[in-house]
Formats: C-alpha cells, sequence, structure tokens
C-alpha cells in the first residue's frame, strides 16, 4: 500500500490476541506462499505487526510487543511471526483510506452555523 491506496491485511485470530500485518496485495501474499524465494519486503508493506485487543480485523491498531510475540508463535523475531500470521491468516481487503468517511461532521458548525 502506498499513499491513500486500499489497504490489504492479513488477520491471524490468535489465542490471547488478534494480530495483523498489512501487505501490498493479496498477490503478493499468495506468490509469496507459491514461491518462499520472494523476500518478504515485497509482501509486506512494512514489517510491523499489529494487535487488535481482541476486536478483530476492524478494531485499532496497536504496536505488537515482543512479549505477545512470543506468548503468541512462541519467538520474539518479528519475521518468523511475520511469516506465521502470512501462513496461517485470512486475507482482508480494505476500502480506500477515508471511504464512507466523507460526511458532514459537525453538522451545527458552531459559529459558522447560520443565525
Amino acid at each position: 500500500m502506498r499513499g491513500n491506496g486500499p489497504t490489504t491485511k492479513v488477520h491471524y485470530k490468535g489465542s490471547s490476541d488478534d494480530f495483523i500485518v498489512i501487505v501490498e496485495s493479496e498477490q503478493a501474499v499468495k506468490n509469496w506462499t507459491g514461491d518462499r524465494s520472494i523476500p518478504l519486503a515485497q509482501v509486506v508493506d512494512g514489517f510491523k505487526i499489529f494487535v487488535t485487543h481482541k476486536h478483530g480485523a476492524q478494531g485499532t491498531l496497536d504496536t505488537a510487543s515482543k512479549a505477545s510475540l512470543e506468548n503468541e508463535f512462541g519467538t520474539k523475531s518479528e519475521d518468523d511471526a511475520i511469516i506465521a500470521i502470512l501462513e496461517k491468516g485470512t486475507i482482508i481487503h480494505g476500502n480506500e483510506h477515508g471511504a464512507g468517511r466523507d460526511g458532514d461532521r459537525n453538522s451545527s458548525k458552531g459559529a459558522m452555523a447560520g443565525h
């Protein structure tokens, strides 16, 4: 994902939390699954693992701690955890950044409202 394009992520429902990895595309994940010689850097969009505090794929994304990675995946290595998430997780397609959120946020407009 670059800029404000659609976000594709892989969601893994663990025993203690929900884990998310942002990926370039579904096709990149499928290509990597079939050919492990493809570098992870061409599959993931940044080497960050997020947790949603058991709110599924739609929760607030916070960075996963090394302790949560070790508890769930048996390793502190983000690379190993990312591989496990890509292998066992579910690919989820996101919408355009901010899509569906273009409505008026403050209908009263405070001092801008007509009197």
